[in-house]
């Protein structure tokens, strides 16, 4: 077994201190219950995977499989919360309302606003219903539809039993959280004289925050770690199933704390790469690079998580820009590139019928615990600056920023990245289906509401 596979058993020393310290002041904050579960999700027969266009076929088998995972936590006799991590390019809002249908059938009251879906973008991954329908620039073929289907069909299923799952597995415990650093994340638009290209931006903005949430049973036994970082999970771009290095951290952990369950979401890194990246030996080290920073924090003093838990959520309206009109439409239908002649072609018969949507719905959700911390958690493939930005005008030492979550519709641009252009501007529009790039504004129309959902004691005046 490889040297970064082996767990100190002084670390592990230094832990067991570590939890007696906190159990010796844990009865004022000992009303948590909390209880995780994973299952896998690996794809048992033939399907398209997501994230790349340059994909032919569907997938060659599994490299390294996939998983779903979740955490229920209740504060004393509230209503629980529920945190949800799928390997996948982008579980959409409509697969995960059918989940929340489930549960609640199920038994389980858990409202909407409780329940957050983390996807964690790794481009290999099976392909979703109504997830980047232009990517492959053609239509699939009956058979890969029916593939995709059969996939969605299982993986709402296995969504709704590891759920289950982990809120039946509730126990008493503690609940920690601490921020610490990776330094893997690259910007990846750099400025040429012919617009932004996608490569690595030395001088790019960034954000190398690592928090990670730590809960463990009252007899100090490790339960569950959660963790986020913003950073594209586009390592590798094999045709095989591959949780990337999201996956990796996650493998990392639960080597070395065979019974925990280790999760990873994806903070606002739709700007960013991992580098290096390309070769799995790539996926491997970021990975144990969370791995290792999450293992140095876990055994440090961290701070106390206490309920009650406030959950909030909004759906606002993102406008785009002017819509092109049908002779427009018209033109783009003969473009040499496939995918924006298809994407023209499905436009030009909904513009037609006058039936263009004008804007997206974009669905915010912020969580607080208490005041100890502030989680917001954000659709889309959401650039950098804003989990700067809500860090900077909220309090910094307690906000937690998520994107990639409860649905994955577009990339959501800054107004900054939006006067730039490029990619993530406006040019991946054409792949999730979108009429246009969004017009000049969405950055303060998201932050504005953002802010509203936040508690005053958060604000930084």
């Amino acid at each position: 077994m490889s040297a970064h596979l082996i767990f100190s058993s002084r670390r592990a020393g230094m832990m067991i201190l570590a939890m007696a310290e906190l159990l010796s002041a844990a009865p004022c904050r000992a009303s948590w219950r909390a209880g995780a579960a994973k299952i896998d999700i690996t794809p048992n027969h033939p399907v398209r995977l997501s994230g790349y266009g340059s994909r032919t076929t569907e997938h060659e088998g599994t490299s390294v499989e996939l998983h779903a995972k979740a955490l229920a936590l209740t504060w004393k006799e509230d209503e629980p919360v529920v945190i949800l991590t799928v390997d996948n390019c982008g579980v959409p809002a409509a697969m995960r309302d059918a989940v929340l249908k489930n549960i609640k059938q199920a038994g389980w009251k858990i409202a909407d606003a409780r329940f957050s879906l983390h996807s964690s973008h790794t481009h290999c991954a099976p392909m979703l219903p109504g997830m980047l329908p232009f990517l492959f620039g053609k239509e699939l073929t009956e058979t890969e539809q029916e593939h995709i289907n059969r996939y969605a069909g299982e993986l709402i299923r296995k969504m709704t039993e590891v759920v289950i799952l982990a809120l039946n597995a509730q126990q008493s415990a503690l609940v920690d959280w601490e921020v610490g650093k990776a330094n893997f994340a690259m910007n990846r638009r750099l400025p040429t004289p012919s617009g932004y290209a996608n490569q690595p931006n030395y001088a790019g903005v960034r954000d190398h925050s690592l928090p990670v949430m730590r809960i463990t049973s009252l007899k100090g036994k490790l339960l569950a770690l959660f963790t986020s970082y913003a950073c594209h999970c586009t390592t590798l771009a094999i045709n095989q199933t591959h949780p990337d290095w999201a996956g990796y951290a996650q493998k990392e952990l639960e080597l070395r704390f065979p019974e925990v369950i280790a999760m990873t979401a994806i903070g606002c890194g739709a700007d960013q790469n991992p580098n290096p990246r390309r070769e799995l030996t790539f996926a491997v080290s970021h990975g144990v690079s969370i791995a290792k920073e999450t293992v140095r924090l876990i055994n440090l003093p961290m701070r106390p998580i206490v309920g009650p838990v406030t959950c909030s959520s909004k759906e606002v309206m993102l406008p785009f820009d002017s819509l092109p009109d049908v002779p427009t439409w018209r033109q783009r239908t003969l473009d040499k590139h496939p995918q924006t002649a298809m994407h023209a072609k499905h436009f030009l018969s909904l513009a037609e019928a006058k039936n263009v949507p004008p804007a997206l719905p974009y669905a915010l959700q912020v969580w607080s615990f208490a005041d100890s911390l502030l989680t917001i958690n954000l659709p889309g493939e959401v650039v950098v600056d804003y989990s700067l930005r809500l860090k900077k005008e909220n309090d910094p030492k307690r906000t937690w920023v998520n994107a990639y979550t409860n649905d994955v519709p577009c990339y959501i641009p800054s107004q900054r990245v939006w006067e730039e252009g490029g990619y993530e501007a406006g040019g991946a529009m054409i792949y999730y289906g979108r009429p246009n790039r969004f017009a000049s504004g969405i950055e303060e129309i998201i932050v504005r509401n953002v802010r509203e959902l936040i508690p005053a004691g958060y604000h930084i005046k």
